[in-house]
């Protein structure tokens, strides 16, 4: 695990440590020590500690003017033991909706596995994005199978196009209306 990097070629376009509206601003990282680890794997030191002993995340981008954030996410996302949505809607999201966030993606593609708890803080994070959404792209199958044998998937939309969509090729705002325009779709 030490060896996947949070996806970095957005950074001439974004970096959350140099964004004073970010969680992570003015986060200085190493790039030789080896300071996180999930279990005994040790993770890459990109990647940012928001409270869980499990989760990690990297915000890779944010856009105050049009009010999304791209999220990527890596290891396991416990709610059962951790309450990782606690710690994920104090520690990050709030701060991101009281700067203007309403929509959100999650990249899952290194989220392993899913426990649940109760739907408390999926529902309350909701409700707060008022006309946003919250989508989530490239979650693992049985991750996503995990999230709606929970009734998670009221809250955050998978499925169709969302589970394999090629986003590192194109830059954020691309992906951003791609998936504005899929859930969109979903409504019509």
């Amino acid at each position: 695990m030490h060896e996947i990097e949070p996806f970095y070629r957005w950074r001439d376009d974004y970096i959350a440590a140099e964004d004073e509206l970010s969680p992570f601003y003015g986060v200085e990282y190493s790039e030789f020590e080896f300071d996180k680890q999930i279990y005994n794997f040790l993770l890459h030191p990109q990647w940012d500690h928001f409270g869980s002993s499990t989760l990690y995340l990297k915000v890779l981008f944010a856009d105050y003017d049009h009010g999304f954030a791209i999220i990527e996410l890596i290891g396991e996302w416990n709610d059962a033991i951790n309450n990782d949505i606690m710690f994920f809607k104090r520690e990050i999201i709030e701060m991101m909706l009281a700067a203007g966030i309403r929509k959100f993606i999650l990249i899952g593609e290194n989220v392993l596995n899913f426990h649940s708890s109760d739907d408390c803080y999926y529902e309350e994070w909701f409700q707060e994005v008022e006309d946003g959404w919250i989508a989530g792209i490239n979650f693992r199958p049985h991750v996503v199978d995990e999230f709606k044998s929970s009734n998670i998937d009221y809250y955050i939309n998978f499925g169709g196009g969302l589970d394999d969509f090629n986003w590192r090729t194109i830059k954020p705002l691309q992906v951003y209306w791609s998936v504005e325009e899929q859930l969109t779709k979903r409504l019509s």
